[in-house]
Parts: C-alpha cells; sequence; structure tokens
C-alpha cells in the first residue's frame, strides 16, 4: 500500500527531513486539442515616410514672439509704505487727554503712539472695536496718561475728499512731534504699512521692531480681529505685556 502525495506534501516531507520512498505521481495527461482556431495576427501599419530632407530644410522653423522683460525699478521703503493698500493715515488724536499728568506711572514713559486700521477713524473708540481698544489700553493703565494717541488708518471714501496723508510721510510727522517711547501697531494691515514687511501677523508679532528714527514697536492683534476670534486675546495681552516691558527698560522709565 502506498502513499499518494501530491507535489506539495513531498515538498513539505522533504523540508522536515523525511525521505519520501513513495513513487512519484505520475504527469498529467496532456489538454485535448480544441478546434478553436489560432489568433489572427493584424500586421503592424506602415510606418508614415518620413519628408525628404530638401522639403524639411525648405520649410520654416517654428518662430515664437518673445516679449522683452521689463525691470520695474524696486520701491524703497517709503514709497511702499505710501502705496500700501492706498490707505491714508489720520493725525494722531490724544485718547485720555484729562489725564493727570503728575498721577502718570513713570515706568509707562514719555508717551505712546498706538496705530491701527479702525471702522470709525474719526471716533477711535467708538463701536465694540473701540470700546475693546479702550480696555486693552486701560488694562495697560494708558488712561493715566495724557500722552497716549492714537493714529488711523483708513481707506479713502469715493466721492469725498480724503483726509489724512500717505502713511510713511504721516508716521514721520507723528514720531518727529509725538517723541512716543513705543509705537503699538494692531492689525496685520497696519504692521505692513508701518513696517514695510510682507511676513504673516505671527512673525511680525514674534519680536520687538525698531523703525527709521530708532522707535521701538510691538505688533498685535486688532481689537476687530479679536471680537472675532476672543481666544486670541490670551496671547494679545502678552504682546502688549512685552511693550510695557520694552518701555520699562528705557532709561528714565
Amino acid at each position: 500500500m502506498s502513499l499518494e502525495l501530491d507535489a506539495r506534501q513531498r515538498a513539505m516531507l522533504l523540508e522536515m527531513g523525511v525521505t519520501v520512498w513513495a513513487p512519484a505521481p505520475a504527469a498529467a495527461p496532456a489538454a485535448p486539442p480544441t478546434n478553436e482556431a489560432a489568433p489572427v495576427t493584424r500586421p503592424a501599419p506602415a510606418a508614415t515616410p518620413a519628408r525628404p530632407a530638401a522639403q524639411a530644410a525648405a520649410a520654416p522653423p517654428p518662430t515664437t514672439r518673445r516679449q522683452a522683460p521689463t525691470q520695474a525699478a524696486a520701491p524703497t521703503p517709503a514709497a511702499a509704505m505710501a502705496q500700501a493698500g492706498g490707505l491714508l493715515l489720520r493725525p494722531p488724536i490724544a485718547l485720555y487727554p484729562q489725564a493727570d499728568p503728575t498721577a502718570t506711572p513713570p515706568e509707562l514713559g514719555s508717551g505712546w503712539l498706538v496705530l491701527l486700521e479702525s471702522p470709525t477713524p474719526a471716533e477711535p473708540l467708538a463701536g465694540d472695536s473701540g470700546q475693546l481698544l479702550d480696555n486693552m489700553l486701560r488694562a495697560m493703565r494708558l488712561h493715566r496718561h495724557p500722552r497716549c494717541f492714537v493714529a488711523t488708518l483708513s481707506q479713502p471714501q469715493p466721492g469725498r475728499p480724503a483726509e489724512g496723508e500717505p502713511p510713511a510721510a504721516g508716521l514721520q510727522q507723528a514720531l518727529t512731534t509725538l517723541r512716543p517711547a513705543m509705537v503699538l501697531v494692531l492689525g496685520l494691515g497696519a504692521a505692513r504699512v508701518v513696517l514695510g514687511s510682507r511676513e504673516p501677523l505671527g512673525r511680525l508679532r514674534a519680536s520687538a521692531h525698531q523703525l527709521a528714527d530708532g522707535t521701538p514697536a510691538v505688533v498685535s492683534y486688532d481689537p476687530a480681529y479679536l471680537l472675532r476670534a476672543p481666544e486670541a486675546k490670551a496671547a494679545a495681552w502678552i504682546d502688549l505685556c512685552r511693550a510695557l516691558a520694552l518701555v520699562r527698560r528705557q532709561p528714565g522709565a
């Protein structure tokens, strides 16, 4: 009696070290011939004859019209700020002129200038965003400083006389007149206009800046954005504390 092992079983036994003496299975019978017709092989299409060399040489090569590149002169930083978004800078407004200068905390420095875009440029403390701005400045105790100013950036109204001047000239005049200890720049639009940078707001907030005359500046969120994203208020408060710390370290503060 012999075991009927297929090829797989024989291979497994050999792999285990078992000698198989059973005869190998008989080869399977050949498949009977079929009456199916063999597949017809179609001849490959004839290749398109190449154009004669003389004809190819006679045909003119295709031409493409290229416009000479024009290189515009890179704008200066002042021109870039003046042209940024077509914004105009209004003259600074004293926010708390009734504050007693003798009661102003000395660590607040000689004065502050706040720059931002405002939906109510003539009344920067009006509306919800203006109220939030007032709360932010009061938390910094700037309501006790008579030299806390705000200058708003706004788009010219069509059909109305433009109020304000290009940001570069307006900012330079404000810095020369007010000599603030700190410029607080609120919002991405204002930061790009003032600093002449295309960096995102996160990078602009990451460090302090210096304006052309050496005045320090700190960038943070604008009140309108904080109304839409209240979760960013904690980060904005960190920015305001950084500005206070920089002023506190100034000589004479």
